[in-house]
């Protein structure tokens, strides 16, 4: 199993702080919604990711399961998974910031206090790979618009889309009061827009412009408008709402520009994650999709500011992976979702925390069995073999300004040049003998090869 970028280790359940102290019940449930969208997979299905389609196994141990307590909930977890715990390359932990649903409201048409339309995927967006029947397009990557039949250039972006650049289409699905609410509902990719008559639309991403994402909070914070300490989304909104003309220039500063679709779901239901399934408020994470599989349980332990900005809650909790983010990259990093509306929102908006990442990876895909598996160097000849064959470093007895210099020609070990003598001279040199025939079962150590993991 190899993870890209990423460090990881074995560890003991019993190492793992909180682990008998989480509702592991709740984290099964979630993780058995999961299930549904893995097993609906055909078996023909190659994903070329660590865990590739390995989860089938435990999921199909979960569906069969009847399971009604904590206690036979963590025991389901450890008969079918062995943890590790994960990070980037040469760091101690990972790192995690909080998202939710918005509720915002809206109108089915335009009007004077409701201007600022959302905007269903245009028709002539392309991402190639991908076709226009596709209901869903990835959040990362080259976006083209089609001009004629065959010239592609790249898409509009925020700026040419908010001065009209794809007005009167028909694209509207609906329409906000301010850009702020946009903006806010697509970093979020999703959101609940109440109407006048008291019914809900619900919407979900559906596609982008191609450009990167551009934290808005990072904007303010480089301008020197907010300090880093202070920064939250509520910040953000703050003086947004304050500063409309300073807004709109930060805005656009995020040239990316998220398209939504109506989804048909009740004021009851969860929003959608990428993964198709609904999101549990408290147990879904969003995480960078190139590296992991959704469906993947994750054990997050550390603090964070849950009851207040200045708490330092305990968090010890098993989530899953169900969901994805454009700004969701590397191998311990997850956006935790808490649900929808003010109180999710003030929870998420303050989450920029370093903490501890467990991935719980099937035992079909134990790295220490396969570990023992892996081939080991020859081993190292005997001294007296050495010495038959002595290693030479031609870079020893080069004089240092030349050691970084790729088309230095060696010298001798003194350092001098050859005088016309010396140089004759070196021609009577007679040449070593024969290299000495090999028996059999001898074996030869490869110098200089190193070997290492997969990362």
């Amino acid at each position: 199993m190899v993870i890209n970028g990423s460090q990881y280790a074995p560890v003991a359940w019993t190492d793992i702080t909180g682990w008998n102290d989480d509702d592991r019940l709740a984290a099964f449930k979630t993780f058995r919604a999961s299930c549904k969208a893995i097993s609906a997979q055909p078996d023909t299905t190659v994903d070329p990711r660590a865990l590739g389609i390995s989860l089938r196994e435990p999921c199909r141990a979960a569906k069969a399961a009847d399971i009604a307590d904590d206690a036979k909930a963590g025991a389901f977890f450890e008969e079918y998974f062995r943890p590790l715990q994960i990070s980037r390359l040469g760091e101690d932990a990972g790192f995690v910031t909080g998202y939710y649903e918005p509720i915002i409201d809206g109108s089915r048409t335009q009007t004077d206090v409701y201007d600022v339309p959302v905007y269903r995927r245009p028709s002539n967006l392309f991402v190639r790979g991908f076709t226009q029947d596709s209901p869903e397009l990835p959040n990362k990557g080259e976006v083209f618009r089609k001009i004629g039949r065959r010239k592609l250039v790249p898409y509009y972006d925020r700026g040419q889309i908010e001065d009209g650049a794809i007005a009167g289409r028909g694209l509207e699905i609906c329409w906000l009061k301010s850009q702020t609410d946009l903006l806010f509902a697509q970093i979020q990719g999703s959101a609940r827009v109440r109407l006048p008559d008291g019914s809900t639309i619900r919407i979900n991403y559906a596609a982008h412009n191609g450009y990167p994402y551009t934290p808005v909070g990072r904007v303010l914070i480089d301008r020197g408008i907010v300090p880093k300490e202070q920064m939250s989304m509520q910040k953000i909104r703050e003086w947004m709402d304050q500063n409309p003309d300073g807004a709109k220039d930060v805005r656009r500063q995020n040239r990316s520009y998220i398209f939504f679709r109506e989804v048909p779901l009740s004021d009851k239901d969860e929003a959608v994650g990428a993964q198709g399934v609904p999101l549990t408020p408290g147990r879904s994470i969003a995480v960078d999709k190139s590296l992991h599989v959704y469906g993947t349980p994750f054990f997050i332990e550390g603090q964070l500011p849950i009851e207040s900005e200045q708490s330092k809650t305990p968090f010890h909790r098993l989530m899953i992976a169900q969901d994805t983010g454009s700004a969701i990259t590397g191998p311990a990093r997850a956006d935790l979702y808490f649900g929808a509306g003010a109180d999710a929102a003030k929870v998420s908006g303050r989450l920029r925390h370093t903490m501890n990442f467990i991935m719980l990876v099937p035992k079909s895909l134990d790295p220490v069995v396969q570990g023992r598996r892996m081939p080991l160097p020859d081993p190292r000849p005997s001294a007296r073999i050495a010495r038959l064959f002595p290693q030479v470093d031609p870079l020893k007895d080069r004089p240092k300004d030349q050691k970084n210099m790729a088309s230095a020609p060696l010298q001798p070990a003194s350092a001098t040049p050859l005088s016309t003598a010396q140089a004759d001279a070196t021609t009577a040199i007679p040449l070593p003998e024969a290299r000495p025939e090999v028996k059999p079962g001898w074996r030869h150590h490869r110098h200089g090869r190193h070997y290492r993991s997969g990362r």
